[in-house]
């Protein structure tokens, strides 16, 4: 028989695949590597999940996630034909890529940020462009040239691993004349200003996608939900190409009571922008320089420290945070080859982990 790789498309064989951050399965860990809410669900989400797992499992869910459409058409003041649910916002991403991008054709994202998009563009068999930065993070006047030409531009905002923002000026400069803007909102909720419906309510609305997660802000990163916002024409399109189900009853439960709890989704943001803002002059404090962030991480680097030896180091104390590369950054970002990312935890956690620093350093 042939070899299984024989077997592969081209474009999965080529495949390098995205690496998640690591999971560690035994207990004792302090875990700052995949920018998780360190806080648990609200009581109303937990016992919307008791609910639905004593009285639902029986039945196949509702295709549409009517209930949630409902409750998020509510919060950004649309009507729930702008909604469409997904597995976590990863999801969403897939379903974009099916609906706007065919083989060979061109996407576009910044440089560093979410390198899962470039995955998506491989397996897709689509090709995609980088986005530079200045060394301030800010998107160059040649990417936003390069933007206008592609078929699908995502733009994380705020970014990861900076944790920077970009106005609602700046993206609609980046929205593809014969094409579709992705504004990734995972990390929407920790930053100052909301700038959705700036986007979505600007003459070229019909062209921008905002997609959401419930992973982070929410505490729900173990259910995987999340959804876009988009005209009703657009939302349509991406309904053809979904799975029939994708959501599951429990986490369209959890998801609907959650985004119906802002108060105690605002209380759990509050307090890791203060911790951000402590973790932020700790750091300072060692010799670490600290991007200004609007996200629940921070990316920092050190002038004269190995990063992955203080990654490492941090390791064997059973903390975890992540460590970063970004080869080939372009002519602004060339001094940025590699850098940590430390998710905001407790404030416990935290001192853990500065602690261990002071050791280290």
């Amino acid at each position: 028989m042939k070899s299984i790789e024989k077997l592969f498309r081209p474009a999965v064989q080529a495949l390098e695949g995205y690496i998640p951050g690591e999971q560690p399965q035994d207990a004792g860990w302090t875990k700052l590597n995949t920018n998780e809410n360190p806080f648990p669900p609200t009581p109303a989400v937990v016992a919307a999940m008791r609910e639905a797992a004593e009285s639902s499992l029986n039945k196949y869910p509702d295709p549409l996630v009517t209930s949630f459409r409902k409750a998020a058409a509510e919060l950004f003041d649309v009507d729930p034909e702008w909604i469409i649910p997904g597995n976590g916002s990863d999801e969403i991403l897939t379903i974009l890529f099916r609906t706007f991008v065919d083989p060979h054709e061109t996407i576009a994202f910044p440089y560093p940020s979410y390198v899962l998009y470039g995955t998506l563009a491989e397996i897709q068999g689509s090709k995609y462009k980088h986005l530079a930065l200045n060394a301030d993070w800010s998107l160059t006047r040649e990417a936003i040239a390069t933007a206008k030409q592609q078929k699908m531009v995502l733009i994380p905002n705020p970014n990861s691993p900076s944790g920077t923002v970009w106005t609602t000026e700046e993206i609609l400069e980046l929205v593809p004349e014969q094409g579709v803007l992705v504004h990734d909102e995972a990390y929407g909720d920790f930053r100052t200003e909301s700038i959705s419906r700036n986007l979505l309510d600007s003459d070229v609305g019909k062209q921008i996608i905002v997609t959401r997660t419930l992973s982070k802000s929410y505490s729900l990163a173990g259910i995987r939900f999340g959804f876009a916002v988009a005209h009703p024409e657009v939302i349509a399109g991406m309904r053809k190409v979904k799975d029939s189900y994708n959501c599951d009853a429990i986490s369209i439960a959890a998801a609907t009571a959650a985004i119906k709890d802002q108060q105690g989704m605002r209380e759990h943001v509050e307090t890791i922008r203060k911790t951000r803002q402590s973790l932020t002059a700790s750091l300072a404090k060692l010799g670490f320089h600290v991007q200004p962030s609007q996200a629940n991480f921070v990316w920092t680097t050190h002038p004269e420290r190995s990063h992955a030896e203080i990654f490492e180091a941090l390791k064997k104390r059973k903390i975890l945070v992540r460590f970063m590369k970004f080869p080939n950054a372009g002519p602004e970002l060339d001094q940025l080859v590699d850098g940590l990312r430390i998710t905001i935890g407790t404030d416990e956690q935290i001192a853990t982990l500065v602690n261990a620093l002071q050791e280290i350093m």
